[in-house]
């Protein structure tokens, strides 16, 4: 009996996979435990094992196909085995519906071709349009012909011609990553008319994590381009259209219904006319009233004018539409005449004078001012942070624990350490060893919050807050604990650098069970943080300052670092929080025991 392939879950977030190449083909005699084909995913490309024994009767997905998960990939069965049925009784998968699909569709053109007026067959059949994912996938079938009823031959229509059919592709904008809901076009590479294959980069797009390359996997000419740069486009919807010269692709961009029919009515209608309704005339256009004398001004120059004593209508604007605005006004200088006075004034009478204590009140001087701002989209990073710490935040009840910490003996440790390290410590380094070290005898700050259960890793992952031009990324140290300080360190620097490069990889920012963010280079003090979820805690790390201590009487220079755990209080309570802060202190405070 013919056995149904489907695509497998290969990972936890998978919900469909790309077909990124074939090892079989069909009539191939394969056995269980063959490799049958490779699989792309979210995480990685892995290879999709067979599991039945006998001949590769049917391939249901082509390379480059994206097919969802449990979707038919093939049927494996006996020589010459009527394949169908196991197709038909595939269940409604994705896939098996998508065949289906194609097939009526073929069926319904080769009917439409058949017809004998020519004119019919053009005006029933709407084309082979599908829509694909930026990865190659069927998305589902756009447009379908249907077959004229027989015996029964239409007339044809007084209309404008049909529009030239084709066949077309939708590009839509691919999930890149597993927190991605919507992308922005960084840059356009091809523009509409340009000749396109299969590997050819189409634009650079900007997600949450970083900045990839979208990749054509369609031969043809780029039709149709709908985001400009800079736009920001939610995944699965149409960004571009790539298919043969002259394709009608309306039916794209209109939700799958083909193009309307032009309408047999010749127009009559003159450019910029609105047509006539109830039977009424268009009602004429009234001409702007001449001798319309009301001067365009800006507010500011209106009030600037007033306040000189300037008439308006002597000014020249120089804004749009000759509106006057403040720099019109600044730059006015009054001809002579309009210096001079219309009529002779009358001779001043002598002004008395002013007695000592008669002195004019102080007047403030008037400060002029253009108000201006600048509006700039948010970028795919910062609608992430703005989402995910705002769901923590309001979420999550936070509370928050500080303790200060003498730096004195890490100070003295860490330089004699860097005389013989391979790579230069730094403090942040030690932090990351003393938390990671610390976390192993409190696994309750270890932890996450599930919703009605809590989750205690036996792992330790440490997320290190890194600062970026646009936001921020939480690259991920695994196994910390585990780790030397001369390992934390060159990894610590290795993530950093990617991460201000936008480099880092998506395995690379996932699993963290703790994160640490670290101010105390910009000389803050301290501070409080947002806990970065799944995580139940998160520590914030301050500057070390120089201070003075009081010790057997006498006063001495000393150097401390204050730190603030922020926990979930649904995970952690006040007196856990405290219990790991003073063992993170004592390891600190006495960097030996790091090394034990």
């Amino acid at each position: 009996m013919a056995e149904v392939i489907r695509m497998p879950l290969l990972s936890d977030t998978m919900t469909e996979g790309v077909i990124a190449e074939w090892l079989k083909k069909e009539g191939d005699t394969v056995k269980s435990g063959d490799i049958l084909a490779e699989i792309e995913t979210d995480k990685a490309t892995m290879e999709l094992e067979n599991y039945a024994e006998g001949t590769l009767l049917h391939i249901a997905a082509k390379k480059g196909d994206t097919i969802p998960v449990n979707g038919v990939l093939a049927v494996v069965g006996a020589p010459g085995e009527d394949f169908k049925p196991a197709l038909d009784g595939a269940g409604n998968g994705e896939g098996a519906n998508t065949i289906a699909n194609q097939k009526s569709n073929n069926e319904a053109q080769e009917a439409v071709s058949a017809t004998e007026n020519p004119a019919i067959a053009v005006a029933t059949a709407s084309g082979n349009v599908s829509a694909k994912t930026a990865d190659g996938g069927v998305s589902g079938m756009v447009a379908s012909a249907q077959p004229a009823p027989a015996g029964k031959t239409p007339e044809p229509t007084p209309s404008a011609p049909a529009e030239p059919v084709g066949n077309a592709v939708a590009i839509i904008m691919p999930k890149m990553s597993d927190t991605m809901t919507e992308g922005t076009i960084v840059a356009w590479l091809k523009k509409v008319g340009d000749k396109v294959k299969g590997g050819d980069i189409l634009a650079e797009v900007e997600t949450d994590k970083a900045t990839m390359e979208l990749e054509n996997f369609e031969d043809g000419t780029l039709l149709y381009i709908g985001p400009k740069e800079g736009d920001s486009v939610a995944v699965d919807d149409v960004i571009a259209i790539v298919g043969e010269e002259g394709a009608n692709f309306q039916p794209l961009l209109s939700g799958g219904a083909p193009a309307p029919a032009a309408s047999p009515e010749p127009a009559t209608l003159q450019t910029g006319q609105a047509p006539a309704s109830n039977g009424q005339a268009p009602a004429p256009e009234v001409p702007a009233a001449e001798g319309d004398d009301r001067v365009k001004a800006s507010p500011l120059a209106k009030q600037i004018a007033k306040d000189k004593g300037i008439d308006l209508k002597a000014v020249q604007g120089s804004g749009e539409n000759g509106r006057i605005v403040k720099r019109d006004i600044d730059n006015f200088t009054p001809s002579e005449k309009e210096a001079q006075p219309a009529t002779p004034a009358p001779e001043a009478a002598p002004a008395p004078v002013a007695k000592p204590a008669d002195k004019a009140p102080a007047q403030l001087p008037k400060v002029y001012g253009e108000e201006s701002f600048e509006e700039v989209n948010v970028s795919q990073m910062r609608k992430v942070i703005a989402r995910r710490l705002g769901e923590s935040l309001f979420t999550a009840p936070h509370f928050y624990v500080t303790m200060e910490i003498n730096m004195d003996k890490a100070i003295a440790a860490r330089t004699s350490m860097n005389e013989v390290a391979p790579v230069k410590i730094s403090f942040n380094d030690l932090v990351i060893k003393a938390a990671a070290v610390s976390l192993q005898s409190h696994p309750a700050i270890n932890a996450s919050w599930l919703g009605d259960k809590i989750r205690y890793n036996h792992h330790i992952h440490l997320g290190m807050a890194v600062a970026v031009e646009e936001g921020l990324l939480v690259p991920v140290i695994r196994f910390a604990n585990l780790k030397s300080l001369s390992a934390i360190s060159m990894e610590a620097k290795d993530l950093g650098g990617k991460a201000k490069n936008k480099k880092l990889q998506p395995a690379e920012m996932q699993g963290n069970t703790f994160t640490i963010s670290n101010l105390g280079m910009f000389g803050v003090d301290e501070f409080t943080a947002i806990i970065n979820p799944p995580d139940a805690c998160i520590l914030a790390v301050g500057g070390i300052k120089e201070t003075v201590k009081v010790e057997n009487g006498e006063i001495k220079p000393t150097s401390v670092m204050k730190v603030t755990l922020s926990s979930d209080h649904r995970v952690v309570d006040g007196a856990k929080a405290a219990a790991f802060l003073q063992t993170l202190k004592g390891l600190l405070e006495d960097p030996i025991r790091l090394l034990i």
